[in-house]
């Protein structure tokens, strides 16, 4: 299997010499997903002086066919996942609009940092590579981007606030919300509005808004 390398406009984080040798050997020899040709995907898709917004996710989607390396995407034709679903069901809500596809990659291409902090995952397993230190590559990566300017995060669950812990600046903005799953999303996802938000923000700055329509 080839060996995935890391982005090159982020293979001078500590990460990739002092954690990832370690991730690989243990994912040697396992079915894996999204697999080494979109492990790093979130990051090969934004570099670090381009992010404008951070959204983090947990792991890849653990059903085959569905993760593609970017948090809370799908692959192009793949049915939207419940969180998905209400993400696009608050987006038409905020905005009046929101992408036919569950393809993520249009945010990406914008500025958008799609990061889960797992970056792997076992078919069936959701969160079974959860303790293996990928969070610490999630935390790097923000502290990069921050280097570059204000960024805008959006915080979905408990979970990325966490891992996101004292990161934000005073220049950044922060959203916080419920996440979007079924089991969550009517406690406070719903009407959060991070989307137009984010871009009121932006604009602020005389920066260019996101379009989140695709």
């Amino acid at each position: 299997m080839t060996q995935p390398l890391p982005p090159p406009a982020w293979a001078h984080l500590p990460f990739f010499t002092r954690d990832w040798p370690a991730i690989r050997e243990r994912l040697r020899g396992l079915d894996w997903l999204p697999g080494p040709g979109r492990v790093f995907a979130a990051l090969a898709a934004v570099a670090p002086q381009d992010v404008r917004v951070v959204i983090l996710g947990q792991d890849p989607y653990p059903t085959p066919g569905h993760a593609n390396g970017l948090a809370f995407s799908v692959n192009p034709g793949v049915k939207l996942p419940r969180s998905l679903a209400n993400i696009f069901a608050e987006l038409a809500a905020d905005t009046g609009t929101a992408p036919s596809s569950g393809d993520l990659s249009h945010w990406a291409r914008q500025g958008v940092l799609l990061l889960n902090t797992s970056l792997s995952v076992l078919p069936g397993q959701a969160g079974a590579h959860a303790g293996w230190g990928w969070d610490r590559l999630a935390r790097e990566s923000i502290a990069e981007a921050q280097s570059h300017g204000p960024l805008g995060f959006i915080l979905w669950g408990a979970h990325a606030a966490r891992v996101a812990r004292g990161l934000p600046r005073p220049q950044d903005l922060v959203i916080e919300s419920p996440h979007p799953s079924p089991l969550s999303a009517r406690r406070g996802f719903f009407g959060s509005r991070p989307f137009s938000r984010v871009n009121a923000w932006l604009l602020a700055q005389g920066r260019a808004p996101i379009d989140w329509s695709g």
